[in-house]
């Protein structure tokens, strides 16, 4: 009996596959993930498998807000050497190159980027 795997794969122009996400580029690097049920997590990457599961080391996890649970706070936890499973990952990104920036969408009174020729 086979089984079969499950791959994130796309076709190039030249008819050539490539998988769409490559994370061995991040292989004991630092990684932010979000999870579902909006949990963020970051961490050194030791490992993953083609489910998406994660091996993370020296995990710090961003405690949301109580009064709104869609707001990540300043606080934190460390959480140590973590197994994140792969049906739980939304987000996977590098830290290296991250950068918070203000949020576009806001008025310049309330913490918003003020557009270039204002």
């Amino acid at each position: 009996r086979r089984v079969a795997r499950l791959t994130a794969v796309y076709a190039t122009m030249s008819g050539k596959k490539e998988t769409v996400l490559d994370l061995g580029k991040f292989i004991d690097k630092g990684v932010r993930v979000k999870l579902s049920g909006g949990r963020e997590v970051t961490g050194t990457l030791k490992g993953f498998d083609q489910l998406l599961n994660l091996v993370l080391d020296e995990c710090v996890e961003f405690l949301r807000d109580l009064d709104d649970p869609l707001k990540i706070t300043d606080q934190t936890r460390s959480l140590g050497l973590i197994v994140c499973r792969g049906t739980s990952v939304m987000v996977v990104s590098g830290l290296d190159g991250m950068e918070e920036i203000a949020n576009p969408f806001l008025p310049p009174d309330e913490g918003g980027a003020v557009m270039a020729g204002e």
